[in-house]
């Protein structure tokens, strides 16, 4: 039976899944070009993606660390990919504007590969761990 402490537990690694499968959703919808306005919707994926990293490496990073020693070399190494993340988004977010569509959706496919690689790597590290925490601050 399912107690709201015991689904309080595992919410925290759901909520990481939940924030990664809406992200993917974001990013297949401006691959597919969905979007009139692709420069905006580009613009305001870019920000999502920027403050989810964000929060994780300034919040959920540092007290996973101080609970779970043991983990530390894999939290550096996903922080180390929010930074070559954060790179690529900039690219994205510069190409935003311009009228060369190719080259737009070059940098989003290679976005793509990266996060969907690094949000899997994540979520098989991490998601444990997190539907046993306790008091951790929010993911988004």
């Amino acid at each position: 039976m399912e107690t709201p402490v015991n689904g309080r537990l595992q919410a925290y690694g759901r909520q990481l899944i939940d924030i990664h499968d809406r992200l993917r959703d974001s990013l297949a919808a401006l691959r597919r070009g969905e979007q009139a306005d692709l420069g905006l919707h580009c613009l305001a994926f870019c920000a999502a993606v920027s403050a989810h990293h964000t929060g994780e490496d300034a919040r959920v990073f540092p007290e996973l660390a101080r609970r779970h020693p043991e983990l530390r070399d894999v939290l550096a190494g996903l922080e180390r990919d929010h930074q070559v993340i954060a790179g690529l988004l900039q690219r994205v977010a510069a190409l935003a504007g311009e009228p060369d569509r190719a080259a737009i959706q070059r940098e989003l496919d290679g976005l793509a590969a990266i996060l969907e690689s690094h949000f899997r790597w994540e979520e098989r590290r991490l998601v444990a761990v997190l539907d046993t925490s306790v008091g951790l601050t929010d993911l988004s």
